[in-house]
């Protein structure tokens, strides 16, 4: 592949312009320029398999026709109106998603990011309990705002103390590295649930909800085993508490067995709010959230979006999630997903760095660590991101300590280039050296 060298420019002029603390991928970041299918080019005409779609966001294909022409066409008619006037591709994208859903009663409101939605999860959540005692996960990522990062548990992206809400942390989704590491599956949703349940008897008064991500995404794809939300929500519906399943990441059929996350979880019932973004506007910016009506509709104030629900970006998502919907994109992640995880499991047989290969569908996580030691190993991640694009792949990676590869392609992703992928990313670990 060419020397991607003749960005240097760019990344010169971005450092004079952005904060330090955005950072970008590679030792010498690359413009991604136009897009295909699972294929990216940069400015410098590299071609690459895109198995990251800008952070788990173009969920479909980079640029279908169907939401160009959908965004074209509404473009052409007008831009921009907001909440404050009817807008038909945000109420006809909203019954869909309400449809969809699983939520009972449903009310869905329309934010511009993933952040934004789980903001609003929280205010209505806080405002409808009367409480801003709130529960998250150990190791979970919710968004940049200052009220999203109060209730992530993740040191990496947590970058101050100060918070809006009171939030206490439990036991849920990550293993490695913690004491429950080695349960089976029952008892490790055994020990998780009397954590919550021992967490709950230190607080005083009422608490607001819990909100989790069914698969943990910068947490490094952290999987909970079936069920266990259902035994939290057996807890939380004995104090009356919310139940947030944030699946700005997993939803819309990523994980392949179910369109939603937290229908793996599903026994004792839905969440009683479900936040969104990402996928379903294929790269257009677009989150929102879910909600029984009598939570959504409980805020006392008056309230509007100027850019949720954007006549543009409902049109391109509404007409992206119809193509998933028509084309089972879902049924592809699950079959597709299936071949990419049996070949990383073989890399797994193969690799001393490979401490785990884990996910569900197109959501798929390999864990790193020091052959000799069993700790974990960031710049193992590293130097594989950095073959790997080398190599024509591109890919993500994460987890608490950044050992993480993700591993998350379109969901239109074929059967030779899960291979294909899949063959890149053996090459780079096998190029890896030991550390000590």
């Amino acid at each position: 592949m060419a020397d991607v060298s003749g960005h240097a420019e760019l990344a010169e002029r971005r450092a004079a312009v952005l904060p330090d603390w955005l950072t970008t991928y590679y030792q010498d970041p690359i413009d991604l320029e136009r897009g295909a299918g699972r294929h990216v080019w940069d400015a410098e005409g590299n071609r690459y398999l895109d198995f990251f779609g800008g952070i788990l966001t173009t969920m479909t294909a980079h640029a279908l026709p169907e939401v160009t022409a959908a965004v074209s066409e509404q473009a052409g008619r007008i831009l921009h109106s907001s909440t404050l006037y009817l807008n038909r591709p945000m109420i006809e994208l909203a019954e869909r998603v309400a449809e969809l859903s699983g939520v009972p009663d449903p009310r869905v409101f329309f934010t511009a990011s993933g952040t934004e939605a789980n903001d609003t999860a929280l205010l209505l959540a806080t405002g409808y309990r009367g409480s801003n005692q709130v529960l998250a996960l150990r190791n979970s990522y919710h968004g940049r705002s200052f009220s999203a990062l109060s209730i992530t548990g993740n040191r990496a992206w947590s970058p101050t103390s100060l918070s809006p809400v009171q939030t206490h942390y439990v036991h849920g989704s990550r293993r490695r590295g913690t004491p429950f590491a080695d349960l089976p599956d029952e008892e490790f949703r055994a020990a998780c649930t009397s954590d919550l349940e021992d967490v709950l008897g230190q607080l005083h008064g009422t608490v607001a909800c819990l909100i989790a991500e069914p698969i943990q995404g910068v947490g490094g794809f952290a999987v909970p085993p079936d069920g266990l939300f259902a035994r939290f929500k057996e807890v939380l519906d004995q104090h009356g508490i919310l139940w947030i399943s944030d699946e700005v990441q997993t939803g819309w059929g990523r994980t392949g067995e179910h369109f939603w996350g937290w229908q793996a979880h599903a026994d004792s019932g839905p969440p009683d709010l479900v936040t969104f973004a990402k996928g379903l506007g294929n790269g257009l910016s677009i989150g929102g959230v879910v909600a029984r009506a009598e939570v959504m509709n409980s805020l006392r104030a008056s309230s509007l979006s100027t850019f949720g629900g954007s006549p543009v970006t409902t049109a391109g998502a509404l007409a992206n999630l119809e193509h998933l919907l028509a084309h089972d994109l879902q049924g592809n992640a699950r079959k597709v997903g299936a071949v990419l995880r049996a070949e990383l499991e073989q890399v797994r047989e193969r690799s001393p760095h490979v401490a785990d290969v884990r996910g569900k569908g197109l959501m798929i996580g390999v864990e790193l660590v020091r052959p000799d030691s069993g700790e974990p190993d960031p710049a193992a991640a590293t130097e594989v991101l950095e073959r790997t694009r080398r190599d024509g792949l591109l890919i993500g990676k994460g987890g608490l300590d950044g050992n993480v590869l993700r591993i998350a392609p379109p969901l239109s992703l074929t059967e030779r280039e899960a291979r294909e992928g899949a063959a890149i990313v053996a090459d780079a670990l096998a190029a890896t050296g030991p550390r000590s």
